[in-house]
């Protein structure tokens, strides 16, 4: 099976949705929700990289021997002390959407 062939959840975002469709669903948002930043998630401007992230290892229940990284548009790491405005107004995608990956590992000792 490609990956073209999974069902549509299994999809990249950028590939079940359009870009039309994508500048359309962040025009909605920023207009109903102007103090949020578009990801998976709206998140408010004001939170911290590191409250972001806090709050992302809560929800997926980590222990603290594993790392957790989130990367911006699959490139890089940004600096954990910028707010989400900040991450947001240099990284966002031309669709304005703010693209994030996780990367997780085991780490030694604890």
């Amino acid at each position: 099976m490609t990956p073209y062939d999974k069902p549509q959840l299994q999809k990249p975002f950028k590939l079940r949705k359009s870009f039309a469709t994508r500048k359309l669903e962040v025009a909605g948002i920023r207009s109903k929700f102007p103090n949020k930043i578009p990801t998976k998630f709206l998140v408010p401007a004001e939170l911290t990289m590191t409250q972001f992230i806090t709050i992302i290892r809560n929800r997926m229940a980590l222990l603290p021997t594993q790392a957790f990284h989130l990367l911006i548009n699959n490139s890089g790491l940004s600096s954990i002390s910028l707010t989400m405005a900040q991450v947001y107004r240099d990284h966002q995608d031309e669709d304005g959407f703010l693209y994030m990956t996780y990367a997780s590992q085991e780490m030694f000792g604890r």
